[in-house]
């Protein structure tokens, strides 16, 4: 009895010690709620994340179809079989994608997949096959406008590309290699790239999705299922994947569409120069430092500019008041205008500011 006593006692008095301790250590190392916080955030914003994305892969995928261009093609032959035989001409697949957009069945593609192409197969995710025309095509954004003659219910859903920020997440859906339709997932790397060099009109989104050969023409989504892009290119010194892709912005890109579904091609405007980015060492030579602009080289007999008085060693400064800093900025702004569409440039002649208005004609359409 006593002994029982004496234990009740001593865990009394190791309890009550620990107690205390436990205070003086709240007073004197008080909990850092604000890493507990910020601890909770974290796990509630991983647990929030999707779980999957089949659910958006499952919205956008039956609009993706496979397209297979056929091209006829002359082998090369030796001097003495070319003489004594005739041309071997053969036909030669080029695979790639291509994304259903209406309700008549058109379907958006990339240009280099079906130019110069005599026979277009289209595959439908359900494995029916289709022979295609080609519609309208603009080489200007790589960008065509194939016609099934089939009207279909499995249009894509549109995306706001102008919406789309850095660092979103985004699918790519199309035919690599031609093995079937893939997906790859990544992110939106950077908008607005515009100095690429691929095309003569570029507003690329850049993104690290996977694209590789046969993905042109497919459709870049967001994770709500709808497209924001058309896969394009991609940037690689081994010409596979490296992690840096384009696509053509949806927003851009239905703007041909629609031009080519109601005129047969794209209208833009056009001033019928051309001419070189001026550098400083340039401004230097013609003794005009420190000036920004486009220096005209040729200018069209007949064309808007000559019409406006426009000479070879002018340079262009200014355009509708815009800052001209080189020629694709000239381009595009030349672009947006329609034919009819009067602007007034500004510029530097003989190092003399000279202003003059040219009205726009209708930019000539690239041979196909």
């Amino acid at each position: 009895m006593n002994i029982k006593k004496h234990s009740t006692h001593f865990i009394f008095g190791w309890a009550l010690l620990g107690l205390l301790a436990g205070a003086i250590a709240l007073v004197l190392w008080p909990s850092d709620t604000s890493h507990n916080d910020h601890q909770s955030k974290l796990a509630t914003t991983t647990l929030a994340g999707p779980i999957s994305y089949a659910p958006a892969v499952e919205k956008a995928a039956p609009a993706v179809v496979s397209i297979q261009a056929l091209r006829i093609v002359q082998e090369q032959q030796g001097i003495i079989d070319s003489l004594l035989s005739k041309p071997n001409l053969q036909l030669r697949p080029n695979q790639g994608s291509g994304v259903i957009v209406d309700a008549q069945g058109h379907i958006l593609t990339n240009y280099h997949v079906i130019s110069n192409a005599s026979e277009i197969l289209v595959t439908l995710t359900d494995g029916h096959k289709i022979k295609a025309k080609v519609l309208g095509s603009d080489p200007d954004t790589d960008l065509a406008v194939l016609d099934t003659g089939h009207a279909t219910r499995g249009a894509i859903s549109f995306g706001n590309a102008s919406t789309i920020k850095v660092g979103d997440v985004v699918l790519a859906i199309g035919n690599p290699f031609g093995i079937g339709q893939t997906v790859t997932q990544g992110i939106i790397s950077a908008t607005g790239r515009d100095r690429v060099g691929l095309n003569t009109y570029e507003n690329f989104i850049q993104t690290d999705a996977a694209i590789n050969p046969g993905n042109s023409g497919g459709a870049l989504i967001n994770t709500a299922g709808e497209i924001v892009g058309i896969n394009a290119a991609i940037f690689s010194q081994s010409g596979n994947y490296q992690g840096i892709g384009f696509a053509i912005p949806i927003d851009m890109a239905l703007s041909v569409v629609q031009q080519i579904v109601q005129h047969g091609g794209v209208i833009r405007g056009w001033l019928g120069v051309e001419g070189g980015d001026l550098n400083p060492q340039l401004s230097e030579r013609i003794g005009i430092p420190d000036v920004q602009g486009v220096l005209i080289t040729d200018v069209f007999k007949d064309g808007p500019a000559d019409k406006a008085g426009l000479k070879p060693g002018d340079i262009i400064t200014h355009i509708n008041q815009i800052a001209i800093r080189d020629t694709i900025d000239v381009l595009n702004t030349i672009a947006r205008g329609r034919p009819g569409d009067q602007i007034k440039i500004t510029g530097i002649r003989q190092q003399e500011s000279f202003m003059t208005m040219a009205t726009l004609a209708q930019r000539p359409q690239v041979s196909n």
